[in-house]
């Protein structure tokens, strides 16, 4: 009952904003903004405006998922999928670990019909999802699992990708082995957000304001980070390129 009764004032509300003209709703919010920035100490207005920039951040890419109906405008916009159909040889076997909703192996998969692809995500959802839109696609060289991969003790591959997983991960050096270990690929394709793709990532750590991009970030790497982080699982940077605010690299294994 209660929880009705706070659902009906907030569509009550957002109601009646949506009533006040667009550019004076605009005003509004930036001056709020402004007022709150007038703090004497200006550090202490700056995190107080990137703690608002975050949840703004967040709102815009829940907004960004619902326009795009469950995937994100990024994929189409960026071309990133591009970079892993590229770099994988048409009949490779291919792991995705942690493919979330399976866009990337689902693009693989259309692109290079002589492969195989196998997605797994730890994710029920994101896995019935990837499942819906292999089923809209018939597309019959992919699989999806839902499940952990340390659960696996072997998933045959030439190829693994990693699309922003590395940095969801606390012992990454150890993760890597045990992927390399179980799926004997000899060519990893990683991408993860970079450290550097602004300004204010570096003055929020300088002063202790959190500056990763998701809640469950462990890191979010330089190149030296990730070059060495690799580099302690024999895996060695063949081809690296930063675009769109992320760390691309194909690797290769090496004993």
């Amino acid at each position: 009952m209660k929880k009705n009764i706070i659902l009906g004032v907030a569509k009550l509300l957002s109601y009646s904003w949506l009533l006040i003209p667009t550019k004076l709703r605009r005003y509004i919010f930036t001056s709020f903004f402004i007022l709150e920035s007038r703090d004497n100490n200006p550090l202490i207005s700056i995190k107080n405006l990137f703690l608002i920039k975050d949840k703004l951040d967040w709102i815009i890419n829940e907004r960004a998922l619902k326009y795009g109906d469950g995937i994100h405008p990024k994929h189409q916009l960026t071309s990133y999928h591009q970079f892993f159909i590229d770099r994988i040889i048409n009949g490779d076997n291919v792991l995705d670990v942690g493919c979330g909703n399976g866009s990337v192996a689902i693009s693989i998969a259309k692109k290079l019909s002589k492969s195989f692809i196998t997605g797994i995500d730890i994710n029920k959802k994101n896995i019935d999802f990837a499942k819906q839109k292999q089923k809209e696609s018939n597309l019959k060289n992919l699989h999806f699992i839902n499940g952990d991969i340390h659960d696996y003790s072997e998933i045959a591959s030439e190829v693994v990708i990693l699309s922003n997983v590395l940095e969801h991960i606390e012992d990454r050096v150890l993760f890597l082995k045990n992927v390399q270990k179980l799926s004997g690929a000899k060519t990893f394709l990683v991408r993860v957000p970079y450290f550097k793709r602004d300004w204010q990532m570096a003055f929020r750590k300088k002063f202790g304001i959190y500056y990763f991009s998701d809640i469950d970030h462990k890191i979010e790497h330089t190149l030296e980070e990730l070059e060495k982080e690799l580099g302690g699982a024999n895996l060695i940077m063949k081809e690296t390129i930063t675009d769109w605010g992320e760390i691309w690299t194909k690797c290769e294994y090496e004993f």
